[in-house]
């Protein structure tokens, strides 16, 4: 007879012969052995888990969409709200601080309330918050709405991953990933155009108006078809007959330094840096909050931040290679509209197009990757290859200059992204391995908030490069401005300053590919610390 298979917690291994239910049930004949292998932690019951995957991919791909169509009103929205440039950039700043507050506690969170319900309560508090962001008619308004859909927005991509990863068996879950994969990039692709057509065709408030027929659609099919297994409700069961403990001085750590992170990261350059007392001030706090917390959560018995997964190795060693993957493909997705639009006239739909281009590119690569990973080659190689691509894109990006064409910078964007299916499934896939099954839900929440926190700092460490950069490079190339170099002493100087700026501009932004292309080089050897996953099992483990 089967008996329990060894594991974690007590619970069943992934082995046919069980009847599915919340209770261990004698072991069923061959012939009428389950099609599906027992998963006791599956969001998907009896249903097909693909349309499992199918319905939780449809919040995430609203809250993706939304942050790109949200940029690309920005100037509309703070025309409106009679905001000035630097009051309209906390419309931004306000819902990545809350969502950098929610995401590192959305494990813990979805624990205590309930995987299930917690989900639910992200999709309806993002839907009702964006119709909230509409309505707005003063910018102390939107900021508050946007707060809110901040903190309905952390929570939905964590519990989402972590549903992934219990629904499939190992043998599947990268293909699972792979499907995650496809929202993640299509919705940037598509929102840059969307919203610019929105904005320009009927107004910003469609901006933030076409969540809510995809929030309800989302509350609706979730409510009826994702199930909340009998182990997760024996685990938070389990958890309050115990006493919720909970961490309240944890959460204000977590509030202080995450939120003041993040308001440094996206202010740095607009406050002058470290020469403003408000970004120091900031950044003491922060630093003082996180320092605090990592003492304080490593010690505490049901921390809100989950520190101690990170002995694992192959969590830790993803959740800094899920780092990078922000820093490096987020911090792009930035520079080359910001390029295309500054540098080489082009308008905001056009610019969103060479975006689309990668999108496409990523869109087709996701299945396949999904398939190769861990059956035909195991995840830490196709990282390392990954990680090499991208520098080798980045560098490559070094040979851009003021007269390329749309087609050119298309391509950039698609060598650069196009490895991001290759980063981020194996990525995913692999990080669980060894995990016990009742910590993936504060696992998710740890990768999501690295890769979130990477493209914080990427954005932020590009903004300041580039304008570090142009200065340099406009002071050095004004010094041969002369009259012995073809400039005569008639010559009008508006031109000449705007050929400078323009060459000096170009310049930095090669600067940031060439740094951003010799990290990726450096790192790409970490992959190779990864764990060795089953043949035919990327995760899980």
């Amino acid at each position: 007879m089967a008996g329990t298979a060894p594991g974690h917690d007590g619970e069943r291994g992934d082995t046919p012969g069980y009847d599915e239910g919340g209770e261990d049930r004698a072991p069923c004949s061959a012939m009428v052995a389950p099609a599906r292998p027992y998963l006791p932690r599956s969001a998907a019951g009896d249903r097909n888990p693909w349309l499992i995957a199918w319905v939780v991919s449809i919040a995430t791909f609203m809250e993706v969409l939304d942050i790109t169509i949200a940029n690309v009103a920005l100037r509309h929205i703070a025309g409106t709200l009679a905001a000035d440039q630097d009051e309209s950039t906390w419309i931004l700043t306000s819902y990545l601080v809350s969502n950098a507050i929610v995401l590192p506690i959305s494990g813990w969170l979805a624990n205590v309330l309930g995987r299930k319900r917690f989900y639910m309560i992200c999709v309806g508090l993002f839907t009702a918050s964006s119709l909230m962001c509409a309505m707005s008619t003063s910018l102390s308004m939107m900021v508050v709405a946007r707060v809110l859909q901040g903190a309905g927005g952390g929570g939905m991509a964590p519990t989402e991953q972590s549903i992934f990863a219990d629904t499939f068996p190992p043998e599947k879950r990268a293909q699972a990933f792979a499907l995650y994969g496809l929202t993640v990039v299509s919705a940037p692709a598509v929102g840059p155009v969307l919203g610019g057509w929105l904005t320009d065709n009927l107004s910003w408030h469609w901006v933030f108006l076409i969540n809510l027929p995809i929030g309800l659609l989302s509350l609706v099919l979730v409510g009826w078809l994702v199930t909340e297994p009998e182990a997760l409700r024996r685990d938070r069961r389990a958890l309050l007959d115990q006493g919720l403990n909970v961490d309240v001085f944890g959460f204000a750590l977590v509030v202080l330094g995450f939120g003041a992170l993040q308001i440094v990261l996206d202010r740095f350059e607009l406050d002058d840096g470290f020469a403003s007392h408000f970004i120091t001030t900031m950044s003491v706090i922060s630093g003082l909050s996180l320092a605090t917390l990592v003492a304080w959560e490593i010690r505490h018995p049901q921390p809100v931040v989950n520190i101690r997964l990170l002995r694992f190795r192959s969590l830790g060693i993803c959740c800094g290679l899920m780092f990078l993957v922000g820093f490096l493909l987020i911090s792009t997705t930035q520079l080359l509209p910001q390029l295309s639009q500054s540098l080489m006239g082009y308008d905001a739909t056009t610019a969103g197009m060479t975006l689309g281009f990668g999108g496409v590119a990523s869109f087709f690569l996701m299945p396949v990757v999904g398939v190769v990973t861990g059956r035909l080659v195991q995840p830490k190689w196709l990282i390392l290859m990954a990680t090499l691509g991208v520098s080798w894109s980045m560098l490559h990006a070094t040979r851009l200059d003021l007269d390329v064409s749309f087609w050119t910078m298309s391509f950039t964007r698609m060598s650069q992204v196009m490895w991001m299916p290759f980063l981020f499934i194996p990525i995913s896939a692999v990080s669980y391995v060894g995990l016990p099954p009742a910590s993936n839900n504060e696992a998710s929440a740890l990768i999501n908030l690295m890769r979130n926190l990477g493209g914080s700092f990427g954005v932020s460490f590009v903004t300041n490069l580039l304008e570090e950069r142009s200065q340099l490079h406009h002071a050095r190339l004004a010094e041969h401005i002369t009259a012995y170099n073809g400039f005569g002493w008639n010559t009008p100087l508006a031109p000449v300053d705007a050929m400078v700026q323009a060459q000096a501009f170009i310049m930095s932004y090669l600067d940031a590919f060439w740094l951003l292309g010799l990290l990726a080089l450096v790192v790409a050897p970490v992959a190779l610390l990864l764990p060795q996953a089953p043949n035919g099992a990327p995760a899980g483990h």
